[in-house]
């Protein structure tokens, strides 16, 4: 208990992810996060200041909105920050027109901005839409330029659906970034501005912040690079532990003996790099944690 309020002393508002932590999204809007509807709307009734914070980038955010409105969220447009209308602050404030290459349902976040004879690549999680002849032609637009400019929205790895765990954005932005190189300019989390965005959003410092998420390095290493403290639930892509795939039985005795040593995906508590503040086992968890040492 006195670790937890050490911990969670001085907190005076709350930066919350979205898919993973709220809900996983999937066929027919998703599910909610056991638990998570109320704790969201405990919060809010009380003195801590809340902001959802996401790197959704193949729904709108009227679209993600409408959707957490439906399973049960107390949640409005005005409170979530992300990084498609962060990008078009970017792309006019820079007199940038880019070749989009990204879902359809984010599309119309871009409908102000002018994409006539493209001088910069704009790269999400366009899903289906990451084709040869798309990743190809974004290749082609980016080392057609003196100064080619890729800006993409986040870099996650991978994210969890209600079907499973589904490749994001990071991986084809590392292709284009290997191919042309060049380094992508990252709006979302884990950049500092996008955070930083967040707070002023809600009138609160760094110091007094705790940043709740689902992802190791996005989530928790993000936040903590910002002078924030960081809560990890194990929920959405929480990793538990070190999971060893050994050679399936099926396989060839000769591929199987190739295989000396399986291959491991490390847990998100043994992380080389990135230790959250906490672990929680969900966000009522954490939002139990929070109101109870609120002011100590």
């Amino acid at each position: 208990m006195a670790a937890w309020a050490e911990r969670l002393s001085g907190v005076r508002g709350v930066l919350l992810d979205i898919s993973g932590v709220l809900y996983d999204s999937g066929t027919g809007g998703g599910a909610a996060i056991a638990g998570s509807v109320e704790a969201v709307a405990r919060l809010k009734r009380s003195p801590l200041k809340v902001r959802f914070c996401t790197n959704e980038s193949q729904k709108s955010r009227r679209e993600l909105v409408g959707v957490l409105q439906r399973l049960g969220f107390d949640i409005s447009e005005g409170e979530v920050t992300a990084p498609a209308p962060a990008t078009c602050q970017i792309l006019k404030e820079r007199g940038l027109r880019p070749h989009l290459l990204i879902h359809e349902g984010v599309r119309s976040e871009f409908d102000d901005i002018d994409m006539s004879n493209p001088n910069c690549v704009v790269i999400a999680d366009a899903g289906e839409g990451f084709s040869y002849q798309n990743m190809n032609r974004a290749f082609q637009v980016l080392m057609e330029l003196e100064n080619p400019v890729l800006i993409s929205l986040g870099k996650g790895r991978y994210y969890k659906e209600t079907s499973g765990l589904m490749l994001d954005v990071g991986g084809y932005m590392k292709a284009l970034e290997y191919a042309c190189g060049i380094e992508a300019e990252v709006v979302g989390k884990p950049s500092p501005e996008f955070f930083r965005s967040a707070l002023q959003a809600i009138g609160v410092e760094a110091h007094q912040a705790i940043m709740i998420g689902d992802d190791i390095v996005g989530d928790v290493g993000g936040a903590q690079q910002c002078g924030m403290r960081a809560l990890q639930v194990r929920t959405g892509k929480f990793s538990p532990q070190t999971q060893e795939i050994a050679a399936s039985t099926s396989l060839c005795r000769e591929h199987r003996e190739s295989q000396s040593h399986p291959s491991k995906r490390p847990g998100d508590e043994h992380h080389p790099e990135v230790r959250a503040d906490g672990y929680v086992d969900n966000l009522a968890e954490a939002v139990d944690l929070l109101l109870q040492h609120m002011d100590k």
